[in-house]
């Protein structure tokens, strides 16, 4: 009996970035509908990645480092991670029957284009570089088999992975408390390095501590609650593209990124968009920055809380 033929596909990245791939591991699928697909991902993400349909295995990676691989040569490999040799002889040392990679010195492919939307440019890369169509709307997730702790709650999500892309806690806490008066019932989450900014953020706003799920859930249950959720606002980081895979309504607050490149898609809900994008800047800040980004800096409390009124108002 012949032996089913692999595509491996790195992305050992962020929550956001294997999020914004996910119509791309699509399409790789309906390029080659009988191989075993096998997402290289990172440790932490594999229990999401699990929940990607058109994904069979998911194997742990590091960020360019060498993957853990003791199967024959696949068939396919497909780089999903960066534009340059340093991921590219990542999945080039599995041998595979064909790479598909952009285009660097010693890897021919389609054109790196920088000012191309994430979701848009991993699109492109595999429609072009296997020949099939790709939809970078196909962006939703299937929904954990666990049970979330709160439903049809508004979620507050202050963190962000730099300080650069962080809105300062005071005005999440402001926020906060406009939901709550509202009478929406909110929680505060986040990851294991958030609990305090998300205490300080609950706290702030008059919140118990039952309103605290920061460090409390695991990657799963983190998603049970977005998918479940009444409205999300945050910056620009994974809770973001959790709120896009599950068409839950959210207000996203950018700073030095332009949503242009990793913004939500403009899906409808009810009586308009189903995600609200604020942004004062000029694309120029530092996503790593260590600081407040200014243009993050120059979105007020009442521009976010105008933002939900309206938004929790069409749906």
């Amino acid at each position: 009996m012949a032996e089913v033929p692999v595509a491996v596909v790195l992305r050992p990245l962020g929550l956001g970035d294997l999020l914004t791939g996910v119509p791309a591991i699509r399409a790789v699928r309906a390029a080659v509908p009988d191989h075993r697909l096998v997402l290289a991902t990172t440790s932490a993400l594999e229990p999401l990645a699990r929940l990607i349909d058109a994904v069979d295995e998911v194997l742990p990676a590091r960020e360019l480092e060498p993957l853990d691989w003791t199967g024959p040569p696949p068939e396919l490999a497909v780089d999903l991670h960066g534009k340059g040799p340093a991921s590219h002889v990542v999945v080039a040392e599995l041998t595979p029957g064909r790479l598909l990679t952009f285009d660097s010195p010693g890897y021919p492919g389609p054109t790196w284009y920088a000012e191309e939307h994430e979701v848009q440019r991993w699109c492109r890369l595999v429609s072009e570089g296997l020949g099939v169509p790709a939809d970078p709307d196909a962006l939703d997730l299937a929904v954990p088999g666990v049970a979330p702790p709160v439903r049809n709650v508004a979620v507050v999500h202050p963190g962000a992975a730099f300080p650069g892309r962080r809105w300062p806690p005071e005005r999440f806490a402001a926020v906060a408390r406009h939901l709550a008066s509202g009478g929406a019932e909110v929680v505060i989450t986040g990851g294991p390095g958030e609990v305090e900014v998300a205490r300080s953020v609950a706290a702030a706003a008059g919140l118990g501590e039952e309103a605290l799920l920061a460090g409390r859930t695991t990657a799963l249950e983190l998603a049970a609650v977005i998918a479940a959720a009444r409205v999300v606002v945050c910056g620009d980081t994974g809770v973001a593209h959790l709120a896009t895979a599950y068409r839950r309504p959210s207000v996203v607050l950018f700073g030095p990124v332009s949503p242009a490149l990793w913004g939500p898609p403009l899906r409808a809900g009810k009586q308009g968009a189903l995600h609200v994008v604020l942004w004062h800047g000029d694309g120029t800040g530092d996503p790593w920055g260590t600081a407040l980004d200014p243009a993050l800096a120059r979105i007020p409390v009442e521009e976010v809380t105008d933002a939900l009124d309206r938004l929790l108002a069409g749906i």
